[in-house]
């Protein structure tokens, strides 16, 4: 492992390709006269559309001019020259973009300023990777989306996301990856965890992707969330105060401070949150289901030259879930699952600090280098009283690495390369005491160490102005209780149609996804064993993925539709051990993932608002027995064998609608909803006593509804509605935080927004 470590560093520190942070674009562009004539020495100001930043650059004699390491997001560019009118054109950036722009300026006349908005929302011929760009305004009008423990940011957005057993799946998976600042945080306890990697309201801009990955994007690749956090640039000596509170008893209150010089931006925030409403609970109504958390997070960035930045964001939480049961033990569900006798609790805490070092060599060629450190621990806590079980599960992660790369264009090729990799220190306590004296308690601590390396090179090369063609491998070494090493290529090809700039995307490549560390020994492994399971060390997962698509703008309108296929050979899901809520992540033989996307998003209609769409009709089916983690036990055995053929699994949903509009509203008003269809989730119990006979579920249809108004520039008071007309349904009956999983209750808030200088 350390040799490899010094050769991926060697290959590193020598390499003469391109660097770029995964949450950082390029912009170029060439300015021109009415008659296509360069436009030298014109004034080029890149501003942010919600913050004070901005770079400034000058075109040379050819009229081009050159932006390196912009954070993605929505900017204006003006540009100004003598003889000319002032011409302002909104831009979107996205993440490893390197568009080139033109600019034509018209002769100044009595109107000085010529304004271009429908480009506003545009497409982007320049990438193969579907993506949903939020912004944090979008975040702050869509309903319940800035509370801290929300994912609606995500799932109200992005087709094929959707919230069951109370974890984030997407695309048919559950591993997704978090890049904050561009640093791809680690977390390989896929079972244990719930809630975002960010409080929402720390957030300026979030963009997802979801699949078609270039080389430089690895590990947890169901989807990949790029997170420009807040950075003071939006703020000029000021703080803002954030107020809730609702049914349930709930509250969500924030404090932030920011500011910014030339030269220096910081912004930090502190948050804390209750309520007697938390995970899904394993009935209509509530019981045993209270949650709280506290927070904080900060962000800074200093620009020492022309030529470096410094940046770091860091954030410490903890939360604490009460689980949900069914107090009814005579229940149906109970009769399948008894959460009766249970009176447990989950105490997670989360921190991390990302340190980025940036430095331009020139317009075209970057280099950044990033430590991180996270820490990840999730403790599920009985009551002594538990029955038949009280189970303990502790589990602790430790991850220190560092991430790099170098990038340059030359000629017609953005050329990227580097390294990315950590450590991790495992431990883990599992235990359980048997108050019901059908077997010995038992505690078990252990401790596992191991890492993963990974190198990266990719060339997106454009060899005419309508065609992009992407090429990359991808090098990943991991090494825990099992080796694993993979070497996997990835290609696609973007076609831009002239005129009417119709943008068609393929792409085929593969993934390896790390395995967790989790591992089970001595009294454990006994228990496990003596319920028909017994433990193999887990490999990673590999992923085959092909996929086709097609941008569509019409007038600042954008369509993006797609159709992809992933095949999967050792799965990664979970599954717990006997009746206790020991849960251990296992690998199952193969999975199939087929599906077709589509989200519409428009421009801002009569300026009052903006509309969103996001479609998935989705299958997802699994294969063949556990291969790791908790198999069953003697595999060879009849009670072990599984049908063949594909079934689906339990996070399947074939229909997923998300419809919603943000509206801006005379005399400083807004008001938003969003509509959710789900046609229902697969059905894991089909048989009496269960009232539900078919393969799936129940489908559903919720609304939220959210309104507020400005009072001057200080004070904003707002109303949310989620889940309007209380529609109650069984999501899912996957045994996992409390056994089944109903959906989410009508909740309602009221929240105050205070803004302040100090």
């Amino acid at each position: 492992m350390r040799t490899s470590a010094r050769i991926a560093l060697f290959l590193f520190l020598l390499s003469a390709t391109i660097a770029r942070a995964t949450v950082f674009g390029k912009i170029s562009g060439v300015v021109h006269d009415p008659h296509h004539r360069p436009v030298g020495a014109a004034h080029v100001i890149l501003k942010a559309a919600h913050s004070d930043f901005s770079e400034v650059e000058q075109t040379n004699q050819d009229g081009e001019f050159h932006f390196s390491a912009i954070p993605l997001g929505e900017y204006v560019v003006t540009i100004t020259q003598a003889g000319f009118a002032t011409l302002k054109q909104p831009i979107m950036v996205a993440s490893d973009s390197a568009a080139t722009l033109h600019f034509q300026l018209s002769l100044e006349t009595v109107q000085q300023t010529a304004e271009v908005r429908e480009q506003a929302i545009a497409v982007n011929p320049d990438s193969v990777t579907p993506t949903t760009l939020v912004s944090r305004e979008n975040i702050a009008l869509t309903p319940g989306a800035d509370r801290t423990n929300s994912l609606a940011m995500i799932t109200d957005y992005v087709p094929g996301a959707y919230v069951t057993h109370d974890m984030l799946h997407m695309r048919g998976g559950h591993q997704v990856s978090w890049l904050i600042d561009g640093v791809n945080i680690p977390n390989t306890n896929i079972a244990s965890n719930i809630a975002p990697q960010i409080d929402p309201k720390d957030i300026d801009y979030l963009q997802a992707s979801r699949g078609s990955y270039n080389a430089d994007l690895g590990d947890r690749t169901y989807g990949m969330f790029d997170i420009v956090p807040r950075s003071g640039f939006e703020r000029n000596r000021q703080g803002e105060l954030v107020l809730s509170a609702g049914n349930f008893y709930q509250t969500n209150d924030q404090i932030s401070l920011g500011d910014h010089t030339q030269k220096f931006a910081w912004f930090t925030s502190a948050n804390g949150n209750r309520s007697n409403y938390g995970l899904q609970p394993p009935t209509e109504q509530p019981v045993h289901d209270a949650e709280n958390g506290y927070g904080g997070f900060a962000s800074f960035i200093y620009n020492r030259d022309p030529a470096n930045q410094l940046r770091l964001v860091t954030q410490a939480r903890a939360d604490y879930y009460q689980i949900p049961y069914d107090p009814d033990p005579n229940s149906w569900q109970n009769q399948l699952y008894n959460s009766s006798g249970l009176r447990d609790g989950q105490h997670e805490t989360d921190a991390y600090a990302a340190f980025t070092w940036m430095h331009t060599f020139s317009p075209s060629t970057l280099l950044q280098v990033s430590p991180f450190y996270h820490y990840n621990s999730s403790k599920y806590v009985p009551s002594v009283l538990d029955y038949p079980t009280a189970t303990t599960s502790d589990q602790t992660g430790n991850y220190a690495g560092l991430q790099g790369s170098i990038s340059t264009t030359v000629a017609k090729n953005a050329i990227r390369g580097g390294v990315y990799g950590y450590g991790q220190h495992e431990s883990d306590l599992f235990g359980v005491v048997f108050n019901d004296g059908s077997y010995p308690n038992f505690s078990h601590p252990q401790t596992v160490t191991g890492g993963v390396e990974e190198t990266f090179i990719e060339d997106n090369y454009r060899p005419l102005s309508w065609l992009t063609l992407i090429g990359g491998l991808r090098q990943s070494h991991f090494e825990g209780d099992v080796v694993d090493n993979a070497v996997y290529p990835r290609v696609g090809a973007a076609v831009q149609i002239p005129k009417i700039h119709w943008v068609f995307r393929g792409f085929y490549g593969h993934y390896y996804q790390p395995p967790p560390l989790t591992t089970v020994s001595g009294p454990v492994l006994q228990y496990a064993t003596g319920n028909n399971t017994s433990f193999v060390a887990l490999h990673g997962e590999r992923d085959e993925e092909h996929q086709f698509g097609v941008q569509i703008p019409f007038h600042g309108w954008l369509l993006d539709a797609d159709t992809f296929q992933t095949r999967v050979n050792d799965f990664l899901d979970h599954s717990n051990i006997g009746e206790s809520s020991i849960f251990i992540p296992v690998t199952v033989q193969g999975a199939l993932i087929q599906a077709w996307e589509l989200t519409l998003r428009s421009p801002e209609l009569w300026r009052y608002g903006q509309f969103h769409l996001a479609y998935s009709n989705q299958i997802a089916q699994q294969r063949g027995p556990i291969t790791g983690g908790l198999i069953c036990y003697l595999p060879d055995s009849p009670s072990c064998a599984v049908n063949p053929g594909y079934s689906a699994l339990d996070h399947d949903q074939r229909n997923t609608l998300n419809v919603g509009f943000n509206g801006k509203l005379p005399w400083n008003a807004y008001g938003s909803f969003n509509v959710y269809y789900g046609s229902g989730f697969s059905n894991g119990y089909t048989d009496p006593p269960s009232p539900y006979t078919g393969n799936y579920l129940p489908a559903h249809t919720t609304a939220d509804l959210s309104a507020g108004k400005s009072f001057g520039e200080n004070f904003t008071l707002s109303a949310t509605v989620t889940n309007v007309a209380n529609t109650r349904v069984l999501l899912d009956n996957s045994l996992t935080f409390g056994g089944f999983h109903y959906n989410d209750p009508r909740q309602i808030y009221g929240e105050v927004r205070y803004r302040f200088h100090f």
